[in-house]
């Protein structure tokens, strides 16, 4: 028999199995950006703000129709990971095992629909789509990831020979990013800067292209 779809409460290990292991699941990821316009420009400036955490989503099936007995009985046990507990005072966080899908993640969303009755009227049959959210806590994001404070704003005063192209080349290794320090400084004209003028220089992530990894 295949082994079958695990939920897990963390915080004190209980757990169930799903009674039949879901046909499909979808695994998304997303990182946000923001859009600042800048006069002149036939498109918005583009600047990475944070990724977000993984989404996952999945169909759960429960039948108990030959049994005779109520569906929601079963379908209870993944509704009830909704509820706050009362020693967490939150909804409490999971781990969802099934093969080599481990995720520890906490329940966002779930909807019930029954298909299937008993003569009583008593559900039988029913489907639950379900939504995970990823769950990072502090003490592992700082394991995993090796993070130091963003030094966000620098200040660099003018020189002659200074231009924002120069600027971005010398700050960011990419002249092209010229755009940013105009934008950062209100710059009408970006080449009307002048010799003593104080400009501010954002730190931005660096997206390598060949692996599109962000660092700071």
């Amino acid at each position: 028999m295949p082994k079958r779809a695990r939920i897990t409460k963390v915080h004190n290990g209980d757990f169930f199995d799903v009674s039949f292991n879901p046909e499909e699941y979808t695994l998304s990821r997303d990182n946000n950006f923001a859009a600042q316009a800048i006069p002149g420009l036939s498109s918005p400036l583009l600047q990475f703000v944070n990724g977000n955490v993984r989404t996952l989503e999945m169909e759960l099936f429960f039948d108990t129709f030959e049994a005779k007995k109520d569906v929601r009985d079963e379908t209870n046990k993944v509704i009830d990971l909704l509820k706050i507990d009362s020693d967490l005072h939150a909804p409490p966080i999971l781990t969802v095992g099934w093969g080599t899908l481990q995720l520890q993640c906490v329940l966002t969303k779930a909807t019930q629909r029954f298909s299937m009755f008993l003569d009583d009227g008593r559900p039988a049959r029913a489907r639950v789509s379900v939504t995970f959210q990823e769950f990072i806590d502090v003490d592992r994001e700082g394991k995993e990831v090796n993070r130091q404070t963003a030094d966000f704003t620098k200040s660099h005063t003018v020189i002659e020979t200074d231009s924002v192209t120069t600027l971005a080349a010398k700050y960011y290794s990419d002249p092209t990013r010229w755009r940013v320090i105009a934008a950062a400084n209100e710059l009408d004209d970006p080449r009307a800067i002048y010799a003593g003028q104080i400009l501010k220089i954002p730190s931005l992530p660096f997206i390598d292209p060949q692996t599109e990894e962000v660092t700071q």
